[in-house]
This record gives C-alpha cells, sequence and structure tokens, in this order.
C-alpha cells in the first residue's frame, strides 16, 4: 500500500523548493470561502434561510466567543479571525472529499500551518503596539519579575510552534487513516470516518480561532 496523504509535488520556483499541490489547493480553498460568503450575503433575508441561516448561526457563534474574550473592542480584529476560521475549515474539509488523489487539505502541509500560526503572531504583537504601545508591551516580558524574560520569550515562541503543528498534525494523521481504513475496508467505514473528520475538521478550525483570541486578549485588556 502506498500513501498519497503528506506527499506533494514539488517544483522550483525562483530558486525554492515550491509544493505545487498545495499552493493551487490554497488558491482554491480561497476562492471557496469568496464564493460561499458572497453566496450566503447576497438578498439577504428578515428571516434566513438555507445558507444564509448556516452562515449566520455560524458567525454569531464566533462572535459571541470573541466578544467574551477580548471584550467591547473585538471589532478590531473580528474580520482577520472570521477569515481566519473559514479558511481553516474549508482547507481542513476539502482533503476529504472523494477524490482520487486530486484534492488534498492545504493543511496537511507543515508550510500552511506555519504561516497560519505566524500570521496569528503578527496579529498579536501588532494589536498589543496598537492598543498599548511599545513601552507598556515590552514591558509586559519582565512580569512578574525581570528574570521571567527567558520565559516569557519562549514562551512566544512555542505559541506558533504548538499552533502550526497542532493543526498539522491532526489533519495529516486524519487524512493518513482515512486511506489505511479504505484500503482495509473500503465499505462503510471509510464513509464514518469521514464524517468523524468532518467534525474533527471544524474542530481544529474552532479550536486554532480562539486559542488566537486567547493569545490576543492581554492586547485588549483594560488598564
Amino acid at each position: 500500500m502506498e500513501l498519497h496523504a503528506g506527499h506533494h509535488v514539488v517544483v522550483q520556483l525562483l530558486g525554492m523548493n515550491v509544493n505545487l499541490d498545495t499552493l493551487m489547493m490554497t488558491w482554491l480553498v480561497a476562492a471557496l470561502v469568496i464564493i460561499v460568503t458572497v453566496c450566503a450575503t447576497r438578498g439577504r433575508a428578515m428571516v434566513p434561510s438555507g445558507l444564509q441561516n448556516a452562515m449566520e448561526i455560524v458567525v454569531e457563534a464566533l462572535l459571541s466567543q470573541f466578544k467574551a474574550n477580548l471584550g467591547p473592542k473585538y471589532g478590531q480584529v473580528v474580520s482577520v479571525l472570521l477569515t481566519m476560521f473559514f479558511f481553516i475549515l474549508f482547507s481542513n474539509e476539502l482533503g476529504l472529499l472523494p477524490s482520487p488523489h486530486i484534492l488534498a487539505s492545504p493543511t496537511n502541509d507543515l508550510n500552511t500551518t506555519v504561516a497560519l500560526a505566524l500570521v496569528s503572531s503578527f496579529l498579536v504583537h501588532f494589536m498589543a503596539l496598537k492598543n498599548q504601545g511599545f513601552k507598556k508591551h515590552f514591558k509586559h516580558f519582565f512580569k512578574p519579575f525581570a528574570p521571567f524574560v527567558v520565559i516569557n520569550l519562549m514562551e512566544e515562541i512555542t505559541k506558533p510552534l504548538t499552533l502550526s503543528f497542532r493543526l498539522f498534525g491532526n489533519i495529516l494523521a486524519g487524512e493518513i487513516l482515512l486511506e489505511v481504513l479504505n484500503f482495509l475496508v473500503p465499505v462503510g467505514i471509510p464513509m464514518i470516518w469521514i464524517t468523524f473528520s468532518l467534525v474533527i475538521g471544524l474542530i481544529q478550525a474552532f479550536i486554532f480561532t480562539i486559542l488566537t483570541t486567547s493569545y490576543l486578549a492581554p492586547s485588549f485588556a483594560e488598564d
């Protein structure tokens, strides 16, 4: 048995090795997110139904979490957080669609998850500088005591690492297990695992986004 999950088509681009399949799937996911959101918001009705209703349920649930974690200023980052959630959600589920090894989840590539984690970290520090200023943001690394600067800096480094490897590991492991089950028991069990993996993909998108809001929370804390 040859596993396809985790294998990538590598090409040379500007002297760098690029996973072409990941790049193509990333653009496909971006297009799907735009199409779905446009379709859900066109011709909005006072009594929502169908796609609009599903989208409103998800968005309202997320907004309540953002507000609870970040407070009244959550609107400063809501567009980024919602975009992040839907991009990760669509990316996670793409590789579960039945296809002869054509479609793959961009999030089964560590390059994608690291990039998302770096965006999360950049957002955290950007909002801290915006809301608290350089001096206050810099001073928090030395709390509660100056020697803690080493531990606080290590924590800042490990945050994107844990974010990226958690998402990458869960999605890649799910796709590998799906291939193995499809090879061993091609009837019944793979469909059960696909259903389970769809839920896991949703949970992982939620966890990544909510962890980002928890990292953002100190930047929105009132004095």
